[in-house]
């Protein structure tokens, strides 16, 4: 494994879901190993991080979407990451009022409202499985999401576990997420593959999880959502039975620090 000199990260968080990220606009990163992404992520010997990103240079966007789960290994959309890139992308200069980019799932927009509250639009979706006691869904990424009647009872690393590693789901893998209806919207817990345990919120999961809180009407709705880490809005239409468009994730996405560090 090739030695490195130090090289230059940031740490964003978005309601406790956190991440390594890099100005990768000039190809500086392009050599990243599964196994150094890994340690990086790495909470006692890295700088810890439930994931990595790369603000990657895009014809035809304002920037590109590079993310690594925090076992090394590219994955599919995150949806606070996105959050906390597009903040990382107004600090390194990219200053239009509304910025757009292409990640592993397609193009996405969003806007900032003052420093640290970010809007994104995500992916349309059409087409929801629903089963007795679950629904299975893709905001991105693949989320099983089950109701319940108090979340914070939740064995969520260990019923998680089981059912993103049952034989349904063990070869692709799948996040699970436990909801419980409050007064004003939804509070929801997130088993996240990649990581392989519970994470303090998951964006592509509480949009799944709100999306699922829809009545029967088709029309706008606006659901508050509680996590771990903090407080997020998803906001979208219902057009069908099981379809759904002009879907928002909105919450804060912020600096926790900037450092170097020497790679192995």
């Amino acid at each position: 494994m090739r030695i490195m000199s130090a090289i230059h990260f940031y740490k964003y968080q978005g309601t406790g879901n956190d991440f390594v990220i890099m100005d990768n606009r000039k190809g500086e990163y392009n050599f990243l190993t599964e196994e150094q992404v890994k340690f990086l992520c790495d909470r006692r010997f890295g700088v810890g991080a439930d994931g990595l990103m790369l603000l990657n240079t895009q014809e035809g966007y304002d920037f590109g979407m590079k993310y690594y789960n925090a076992d090394g290994r590219e994955s599919s959309m995150c949806g606070n990451g996105g959050r906390c890139l597009v903040a990382f992308a107004r600090q390194m200069g990219l200053k239009n009022e509304k910025l757009s980019f292409l990640a592993v799932d397609g193009p996405h927009e969003a806007t900032l409202k003052g420093d640290s509250w970010v809007n994104l639009k995500m992916q349309d979706v059409n087409g929801v499985e629903i089963g007795s006691l679950y629904s299975y869904l893709n905001t991105g990424s693949p989320h099983f999401v089950k109701f319940v009647d108090d979340v914070q009872a939740v064995d969520v690393y260990t019923e998680g576990r089981g059912i993103r590693y049952n034989d349904r789901f063990s070869k692709e893998g799948t996040n699970v997420n436990f909801v419980q209806p409050l007064e004003q919207g939804i509070f929801v817990r997130t088993y996240e593959r990649g990581v392989e345990d519970e994470t303090y919120s998951c964006g592509t999961g509480v949009t799944a999880a709100a999306l699922m809180t829809a009545g029967p009407e088709q029309k706008e709705y606006v659901i508050p959502v509680q996590t771990l880490g903090g407080n997020l809005e998803v906001r979208f239409t219902k057009t069908g039975e099981r379809s759904y468009n002009n879907i928002w994730l909105c919450g804060p996405a912020t600096l926790v620090f900037e450092g170097n560090i020497t790679l192995p």
